[in-house]
């Protein structure tokens, strides 16, 4: 009975697999909005009403495409950050800013289904957060240790007033690190991705050719937002 379940449970993940692998592909042709388990089910040759079983609904679907593009996403930062020494923390923020780039241009439907305009209709569930939050807790490790390592220089202000509840969000994030140098930091995570999607949705085309190089200059310039020693 053991062998059996577990070749059904492996037939079920190679099929869990094969449909989300088709559903990626659609979004490239088709956009999220124009996901459809039964042309998914059409392509695998199945009747409409086996997919079912696996993706109950299209939102189903997209949940789970979600959760496989934050993971993705959230692995090449922890990957690019685990790569560095630890102290370098300059460095540590570089490598994770062009690891996000390189995921983005490399799977840009993806990027555009998890930080592109919201799918009409669809509200992701809360089971969605821990992938999504991967990629910001890698950040977060970094800016923690460079505060605690003296690395960040101190803010010369305590921050706009009223800003203490928002701030909440990131503390869990970023322990021991004053409100003021939090915000610094979501700052220089907005201006990398703001340069990622102007990059992945077509802004820069026929303004800027040498991408990489003037996104690093970017990146440099958000870690000294932050204060960030170089």
């Amino acid at each position: 009975m053991t062998a059996s379940r577990t070749a059904r449970e492996r037939v079920r993940a190679e099929l869990t697999r094969e449909i989300t692998d088709i559903a990626r592909r659609q979004l490239a042709t088709e956009g999220a909005g124009g996901l459809s388990l039964r042309a998914v089910a059409r392509e695998m040759g199945m009747v409409s009403s086996a997919i079912y079983r696996y993706f109950p609904s299209r939102d189903d679907l997209l949940t789970a495409l979600i959760v496989d593009g934050y993971n993705a996403l959230g692995e090449a930062v922890e990957q690019a950050d685990s790569a560095c020494p630890r102290h370098d923390f300059s460095g540590r923020w570089l490598a994770a800013c062009h690891a996000v780039r390189e995921w983005a241009v490399t799977h840009p439907h993806e990027y555009a289904l998890i930080y592109g305009s919201p799918v009409p209709g669809y509200q992701a569930p809360q089971d969605t957060i821990p992938a999504r939050v991967r990629d910001v807790a890698a950040y977060g490790r970094i800016v923690s240790d460079a505060w605690e390592a003296g690395a960040i220089a101190p803010p010369s202000g305590e921050g706009p007033e009223g800003l203490e509840p928002d701030a909440g969000s990131f503390r869990e994030l970023m322990p021991g690190v004053p409100d003021a140098v939090i915000w610094q930091a979501v700052s220089a995570w907005t201006a990398l991705y703001g340069w990622v999607s102007f990059e992945v949705f077509g802004q820069f085309n026929n303004v800027i050719e040498n991408r990489r190089t003037t996104f690093e200059h970017a990146m440099r310039l958000a870690a000294a937002t932050m204060g960030l020693a170089q």
